[in-house]
């Protein structure tokens, strides 16, 4: 089975930057995609990024494009997020999924993924 741990969460100042990680572990293989998610309280789950394990190809929500990026480093089963210029609108807990079923596509649907990691903080406040 899967298991995925996020880490780099933390207060940050507006403008400032962090820098998100999503280790695997487990079954690591023959999944179509990882995806970075964020709840703000009160605030439905909503999709950030997503990146291929095929080609490695990315895909961002509107919000962030442009200042968050997306990568992975096969060799460590290590995904990250690397957020700039943040806004205290990004602060929210920050997920990392897998999804296994489906085929290579990209989405941002929280419902398509069926592997979570717990969560881990982003607060961006002065």
């Amino acid at each position: 089975q899967l298991q995925l741990v996020e880490s780099g969460g933390g207060l940050v100042q507006p403008g400032g930057s962090l820098r998100l990680s999503c280790a695997a572990s487990g079954f690591t293989s023959d999944y179509y995609g990882i995806g970075w998610f964020r709840q703000a309280p009160g605030k439905e789950r909503e999709g950030v990024s997503c990146i291929s394990n095929s080609d490695g190809g990315t895909y961002y929500a509107d919000s962030v494009k442009g200042r968050f990026t997306i990568s992975r480093d096969n060799a460590k089963n290590t995904v990250y997020l690397q957020m700039n210029s943040l806004k205290p609108e990004d602060t929210a807990v920050y997920y990392c999924a897998a999804r296994y079923s489906g085929s290579y596509y990209y989405t941002l649907l929280p419902y398509e993924y069926d592997y979570w990691g717990q969560g881990t903080q982003v607060t961006v406040s002065s």
